[in-house]
């Protein structure tokens, strides 16, 4: 299934029914007072957080929210039905932004005018927006929490309302007021306890698969992660904590490079980074340059993010020239922590697996 990190929708809550002018009319009363009833509200538009979904391809497919409009007052002081509100679900860690009117798209105006169609062919804003330097409107951080993205309509006001001493006849009546509407931008963050950043190749899925019960796609190339996946440690004592597989990083990512924002900003949200390096430089890399790399990147898109918890991964002890490796790493970096371990033999995976029990299960005490 693709998956869809960052969509633009357009949102548009119900209209308000109109109020209606009418009056009483029954035998023995020709002449009687005015029963106009009033319009009923139009419906919300409300998205809602929800563990159950991992990424946002509903929307990507599917970019126009609606709720049902209010129906008009009738005769005999008859309200209108209030239109049904429609409540969205969207993944947790999702950022809602309001777009402004320069990043509306070309097709905008065609896109809008679609309200009453059974059957809609317009062409769909599928196109990626850049949400950088937008301030969202609102944090879906928790489960179940919710966001009034629009607000229906008021219903409009029947002719009863109208009657006075002086107006016995009154023919007014008020139209519903329009639903709010507008274009905005959703953007999904992966939450997680901790984040894996390291190169392509660097062994990030594998440790994963071979921590928690998440099976991401594994191969000896670079990128075969392209979407981040989140899996679940059990740790002792009933304990658990979530990693984040990140898509594999490169050296200019903070400029949009490879995969670039793509992957660091679903990091921002990590309690604690997990730098996975390939110790033995299997591929020619050198592990202490690799993480000097790691750091800078992090540092130049946000520098908050360096400051945060962190510890190294030594992966791929289980290859010629790792010990070596890490012997000069860990004089390179005394202060570091440093967990020396080889994700395809599974070695070394109980002493990481209590480093996270110190780590997490006490800070959350």
């Amino acid at each position: 299934m693709k998956f869809v990190d960052q969509v633009r929708i357009h949102a548009k809550a119900g209209d308000g029914g109109k109020g209606c002018s009418s009056f009483r009319r029954e035998k023995f009363v020709p002449r009687g007072g005015p029963d106009g009833g009033d319009g009923g509200d139009g419906g919300d538009i409300i998205l809602e957080a929800d563990s159950n979904e991992d990424n946002l391809v509903s929307f990507y497919y599917d970019p126009k929210l609606r709720s049902g409009r209010g129906g008009h007052g009738m005769g005999k002081d008859m309200h209108g039905r209030n239109g049904a509100s429609t409540i969205y679900k969207v993944p947790v860690g999702t950022l809602v932004y309001l777009l402004p009117e320069t990043m509306k798209p070309a097709e905008a105006s065609k896109f809008e005018e679609d309200e009453g169609n059974e059957i809609d062919d317009t062409p769909r804003p599928k196109v990626k927006t850049n949400l950088s330097g937008l301030e969202p409107i609102a944090d879906l951080s928790e489960p179940g929490q919710r966001f009034l993205l629009c607000a229906g309509g008021k219903g409009g006001k029947g002719n009863t309302h109208f009657k006075s001493s002086t107006n016995r006849i009154p023919r007014q009546f008020t139209l519903g007021s329009p639903g709010d509407e507008g274009w905005f931008g959703l953007e999904l963050r992966t939450i997680a306890d901790a984040g894996l950043v390291g190169f392509p190749n660097a062994g990030k899925s594998t440790l994963l698969g071979a921590l928690s019960a998440a099976r991401p796609k594994v191969a000896p190339y670079p990128f075969t992660t392209l979407n981040p996946s989140v899996g679940v440690v059990m740790l002792d004592d009933y304990a658990r904590m979530t990693i984040a597989d990140i898509p594999g990083l490169i050296e200019g990512a903070h400029e949009n490079r490879g995969l670039g924002h793509e992957f660091l900003r679903h990091i921002v949200r990590c309690k604690v980074l997990l730098y996975v390096l390939d110790m033995a430089g299997s591929e020619g890399r050198n592990p202490v340059e690799d993480y000097g790399i790691l750091r800078r990147e992090i540092k130049l898109y946000d520098p908050t993010l360096a400051m945060r918890s962190s510890a190294v991964i030594a992966n791929k002890m289980d290859l010629p020239g790792a010990d070596i490796n890490l012997r000069d790493f860990q004089s390179r970096f005394p202060t570091l922590t440093v967990i020396p371990v080889s994700a395809a033999s599974t070695t070394g995976l109980d002493g990481l697996k209590q480093f996270f029990s110190e780590l997490f299960v006490s800070s959350r005490q």
